[in-house]
């Protein structure tokens, strides 16, 4: 064995091996940790630390391109853009996590070692460039979101919650591997240079029916998890059932994993069928807006309503997914990393809201609390007018990127749907800022206590919703040179 290939294939998965290194720790330290739910705190900050160190071994990857493992792993500036969002994403969540555990009886170990396995499948999924190993890593992230789902084992939603989405996923999953098989069986490779390059080489010959039905069965796959029509049936549930820690966790991090694979596949190894996928993404893409966002109207539960909000998002993004320029696919990247802060951060103001047994988790629910946390209220305001996409903040940004793409790509009638449903967004989004500021309190409202974990989670969250609206061209540039190794 060629020792300094072995340590220059484990050097480009350092976040990997970090965060499975504490992973296991903690698994270890919770056996030993006290019984009482308050004693476990301390895995908690264990698993931050764990998070912040991967985080570190992440940047000095960018702007390198290093491939692994017989080709199997990539530590290019795509891999290392998604490693830093997901660690980003993790590290939110875990700082929500300490105190709302604790509040719902919930701080056992194994939490923290699921929410850090999940984040290892999803650095997977980005940095995969075999089929193999991208399947490896969605079931990582996969099997982890499920256990997480139902860990309020006393909870009949939270139980009902993981049910549904285990045996719809374990569907879909079905569905994406008998398409990696199809695929495999066409071409004869699982790597995805191997594939692309058989493609560009056999002309017509390479289209096989075999091939496309496989394309189209990883199309499912990649669809149950970003929530797209008609495969978003599992969503309101689960999101609803869940903690809402994890609700927030699997809206970002799990959406972005998906679309972090999906856009490795199809544009590293199936761009011959651009053309042919294209008009089914633009089907996808509007019927996934459109159904999200008349749905989120009539929800009552805030929950629920964050859950068709999302699916909507999906559909925004898979506007840029469907203009297929160096625009289009950058903006992806940008618009996940503004949907991080503005999504977390509107669960986060839920958390707060919440208490044991008194989740508040109705709109009636959030009558008057402008006038009794001012603060938390204006939070709530800036994470819910950025997914309606005013500006200056995030969302603006992320939505002027992606219906620029689809005008530019002259998916005229594409970006004009695009923009009505996100005009149509704000009738709900403004709805929970009414009931905040334009409602009285329907008796008293009891007093709140707030985590300093969730606290600094939400200023993390406020704060980049405004510096990504106000300066988004950094990061956009950084999107652009992380796809630019797929194109």
């Amino acid at each position: 064995m060629d020792l300094s290939s072995l340590q220059i294939s484990l050097s480009i998965i350092m976040p990997e091996i970090t965060l499975s290194a504490f992973g296991i720790l903690v698994l270890l330290l919770g056996v030993f940790s006290s019984s009482t739910h308050d004693g476990k705190d301390h895995l908690g900050y264990i698993s931050l630390f764990g998070v912040i160190l991967a985080l570190i071994f992440s940047i000095p990857l960018f702007g390198k391109v290093q491939y692994g493992f017989s080709g199997m792993v990539a530590a290019d500036q795509f891999a290392v853009f998604f490693k830093i969002v997901f660690g980003l994403i993790c590290l939110l969540t875990i700082l929500i996590s300490i105190g709302y555990t604790r509040q719902e009886g919930i701080s056992f170990g194994e939490y923290y070692v699921l929410v850090l396995f999940s984040t290892v499948g999803m650095m997977l999924m980005a940095a995969g460039t075999n089929l193999i190993i991208i399947f490896l890593g969605l079931e990582t992230m996969s099997i982890s979101v499920y256990v997480l789902a139902g860990i309020m084992r006393n909870n009949p939603r939270s139980v009902e919650s993981a049910m549904k989405y285990f045996i719809l996923g374990a569907f879909a999953t079905g569905f994406f591997l008998y398409g990696v098989a199809l695929i495999y069986g066409s071409t004869g490779s699982f790597n995805l240079k191997e594939i692309a390059s058989y493609l560009a080489t056999s002309g017509e010959g390479g289209r096989s029916a075999l091939l496309i039905i496989g394309i189209a069965l990883l199309t499912i796959g990649f669809g149950f998890k970003i929530s797209t029509v008609p495969f978003h049936m599992w969503t309101p549930d689960v999101y609803e059932g869940a903690p809402t820690s994890i609700t927030a966790f699997m809206a970002t991090g799990v959406k972005a994993a998906a679309f972090a694979g999906l856009v490795r596949v199809f544009y590293s190894a199936l761009g011959a069928f651009q053309s042919d996928w294209t008009a089914i993404m633009w089907l996808l893409s509007v019927a996934t807006m459109t159904v999200g966002n008349i749905v989120a109207i009539s929800q009552s539960n805030i929950k629920r309503m964050l859950a068709y909000s999302s699916i909507a998002h999906a559909g925004y993004i898979l506007v840029g997914f469907t203009a297929g320029n160096d625009l289009g696919t950058s903006s992806i990247l940008f618009y996940l990393l503004a949907y991080t802060f503005m999504n977390i951060g509107a669960f986060t103001v839920v958390i707060l809201l919440g208490r044991k047994g008194e989740e508040n988790i109705l709109i009636t629910d959030y009558s008057g609390i402008g006038f009794k946390y001012p603060l938390l209220a204006a939070s709530m305001t800036i994470f819910l007018l950025s997914l309606a996409g005013i500006p200056p903040l995030a969302g603006f940004m992320g939505k002027f990127y992606i219906f620029s793409a689809a005008v530019k790509a002259k998916f005229y009638w594409l970006a004009i749907i695009g923009v009505l449903n996100s005009a149509l967004s704000v009738y709900y989004y403004l709805r929970v800022t009414v009931y905040m500021y334009f409602r009285e309190a329907e008796g008293e409202t009891a007093r709140l206590t707030f985590s300093p974990g969730a606290v600094v989670g939400l200023v993390i969250a406020v704060a980049g919703v405004f510096y990504l609206g106000i300066f988004p061209a950094i990061f956009l540039a950084l999107a652009r040179d992380s796809i630019r190794v797929l194109m």
